[in-house]
């Protein structure tokens, strides 16, 4: 059998995803798996888990909202297949969906649920370990309150089979021992399995779960692996998503903390599924890290900032109240200062953006200082167009660069400057109209301004 450890290839090895359900107790338009959890979709915090098994390939099963579920998964991973299953029909029904993709595929095959986040790479592979010794094996959990899971009905370390709540006998119902519905099985068993499994039951569907006393009357064993409630977490409601959002930060937060990350005030960070934070960087309080950040070790992030799609490297400073959007870029011991905003913006070593400034589209050389207020005007209303600074450029306060327009190497901007023509490197550049000075005549203005206001207040009516 394949070495199971998680991050180690197995090329035998298949995940099946079922992604189908509605989610009607969301009351909501999106499909139940598209709901974010960790600014991702629930969706793919459940194929993370099986990607970190590496495995041959990755089948999800669509179904409400199926295109919009498909363009979830190939974004995750482009090389995911999709199925589609019309009607829902249930889980086994779901899985027989599959089988015309794993008709001659050997090896082994997961079944994970595409609403169900918490379950671990390290429970998985537990699980396929588990296959040495049974044909089937089952994730199960002991439930505080079993209230409607399946129960799941053991004979000494064999299972016998799965009971679902609606055809449970109260003997049965009194069992806390639980199915979660992840299941492992060599792949051509699986779907032999699925094929014989019919919907003469309460419900009229076809149950995953029933593949488990077919085993046994063919002959074969089946049995469970245990793990924590918590991972088997499915999210059918609002309240239920909530609920897990607050133990995904609770996590990531303990697994930063853990890691060497200083957390000034742990419960005010958000992390997101895909964030990376290296040893000794500080974050600070009511920092939200959006999709795609990667953070590296001594950098700091102080109070109130947002960052989204963007790498910090060691010693930058970001902060307070700064903002990093898709495509930014910061080299070391880069500073950013409270109220910048930067967005498809590579900042190079050492240079420094201090204040009430806003960076898009644009490339700043290394020990450039930006002074407060510049702006890169990127944007005509049709096409977006690149700023670039050269090193060691002095940007006076409040110029604005309007775009497509470079500042050579070494060069300045007075402040107030609109710069609209290139700047070669070591000249100094000023746009800007003549001051005029009236003496007196700011007195007078006030005077004839108050004199105006005072008639109309005296005015009949």
């Amino acid at each position: 059998m394949p070495d199971a450890e998680p991050g180690v290839h197995q090329p035998d090895l298949h995940l099946i995803v079922l992604a189908a359900g509605q989610g009607t107790r969301m009351n909501s338009d999106l499909p139940k798996v598209l709901h974010p959890l960790g600014a991702a979709p629930l969706l793919h915090h459940a194929m993370a888990a099986g990607r970190a098994l590496a495995p041959a390939g990755t089948i999800v099963v669509t179904g409400h909202g199926a295109e919009a579920v498909a363009q979830a998964a190939r974004a995750f991973d482009p090389g995911a297949r999709i199925v589609h299953q019309a009607k829902q029909l249930g889980t086994a029904h779901a899985v027989a969906q599959a089988a015309p993709l794993l008709s001659r595929a050997a090896g082994e095959a997961v079944v994970l649920y595409g609403d169900t986040p918490f379950v671990r790479p390290e429970t998985l592979a537990l699980m396929l370990e588990a296959r040495a010794a049974h044909d089937v094996v089952v994730l199960g959990f002991e439930a505080a309150d079993p209230g409607r899971y399946g129960r799941l009905v053991m004979d000494g370390d064999t299972l016998e089979r799965i009971v679902e709540w609606k055809e449970a006998t109260e003997a049965e119902r009194a069992v806390t021992l639980c199915n979660s519905g992840v299941v492992c099985a060599e792949a051509q068993v699986l779907l032999n399995l699925v094929a014989g499994v019919g919907n003469d039951n309460a419900a009229g569907e076809y149950y995953l779960t029933d593949i488990v006393a077919l085993a046994r009357a063919r002959g074969l064993t089946a049995g469970v692996v245990t793990c924590p409630e918590s991972e088997t977490l499915g999210i059918n409601t609002r309240a239920e998503l909530a609920r897990a959002e607050a133990a995904f930060q609770s996590r990531m937060r303990a697994e930063a903390l853990e890691n060497g990350v200083t957390l000034v005030a742990p419960e005010t960070v958000f992390f997101a599924l895909d964030t990376w934070v290296g040893r000794d960087a500080v974050i600070g309080p009511n920092v939200v890290l959006g999709p795609g950040v990667t953070i590296e070790s001594g950098a700091e992030i102080r109070a109130f900032c947002h960052l989204e799609g963007c790498h910090v490297s060691r010693g930058a400073t970001v902060g307070p109240f700064a903002r990093l959007r898709p495509g930014t870029e910061l080299a070391e011991d880069v500073h950013v200062g409270n109220f910048v905003e930067l967005k498809n913006a590579t900042l190079d070593e050492g240079a420094k953006v201090g204040h009430l400034t806003y960076l898009g589209d644009a490339a700043v050389g290394p020990h450039a200082n930006i002074g407060a207020g510049t702006i890169t005007c990127n944007y005509d209303g049709v096409a977006k167009h690149r700023t670039t600074i050269g090193a060691r450029a002095f940007v006076g306060s409040a110029t604005m660069l309007v775009a497509p327009v470079s500042v050579g190497e070494g060069a300045m901007t007075g402040s107030g400057t609109v710069v609209t023509e290139d700047v070669p490197a070591g000249a100094l550049a000023l746009a800007r109209a003549r001051q005029v000075t009236k003496p007196g005549l700011a007195a007078r203005l006030l005077d004839r301004y108050r004199a105006r206001r005072d008639a109309a207040r005296k005015e009949p009516g």
